[in-house]
């Protein structure tokens, strides 16, 4: 496994990590499948970027489809969470493409990633974050240019005046809407962060 970062030791109890033992239910690939969600985005060789992995339920499946030359950096508020991951990724034998961030409640702590993600997903995070705006902000700067991020929001939880609230945000950091998965249950977009000669 590569270096845990530790942004700090500030933690804040979002999803408690009993509640991460749910994320990862095998059933739950019945309605939320990985590698066909995630399928149409990642290729081998890719940095990607999984925020608010929890256990690693997206982050497993995402290091199998970057291969050996990919990485998977996850970031998570919760040292636990991270440990879980941790633990999970040495079984599954993908420790060694994924970067762990403990990030704090101010930075996702990807300030050494800057211009170098291809890809990012937030599922089911962002309305768990104090500041959507500085979330996407940052998301923005470490991505390369036609970088993109799949953000998905559950209907149950999040209303669509919500989720359009949090695509503003994603806009003012300068994302643009590309399209519309369809992920069952959830508000979906799919963002790209414009080429500057485009």
């Amino acid at each position: 496994m590569k270096k845990m970062h530790s942004q700090d030791k500030h933690k804040e109890d979002i999803c408690p990590v009993a509640a991460g033992y749910l994320l990862i239910c095998p059933v739950r690939r019945l309605i939320h499948n990985p590698e066909s969600i995630l399928r149409p985005y990642i290729r081998e060789g890719m940095t990607v970027l999984d925020i608010g992995p929890a256990m690693g339920y997206f982050t497993i499946p995402m290091a199998k489809m970057v291969g050996e030359t990919g990485i998977v950096i996850a970031v998570d508020i919760q040292e636990e969470m991270l440990k879980k991951l941790q633990k999970r990724a040495l079984h599954a034998g993908v420790a060694e493409r994924i970067v762990l961030i403990q990030a704090d409640t101010k930075s996702l702590g990807l300030n050494k990633y800057k211009g170098m993600v291809d890809f990012a997903l937030a599922f089911a995070v962002v309305h768990e974050v104090p500041d959507a705006d500085t979330l996407f902000r940052e998301v923005f700067i470490s991505l390369k240019d036609g970088g993109k991020v799949l953000f998905v929001e559950p209907k149950g939880h999040v209303s669509r005046k919500k989720f359009d609230e949090s695509i503003v945000s994603a806009e003012k950091a300068g994302f643009r809407q590309e399209g519309y998965p369809t992920v069952f249950l959830s508000h979906s977009v799919l963002l790209v962060k414009a080429c500057k000669n485009a």
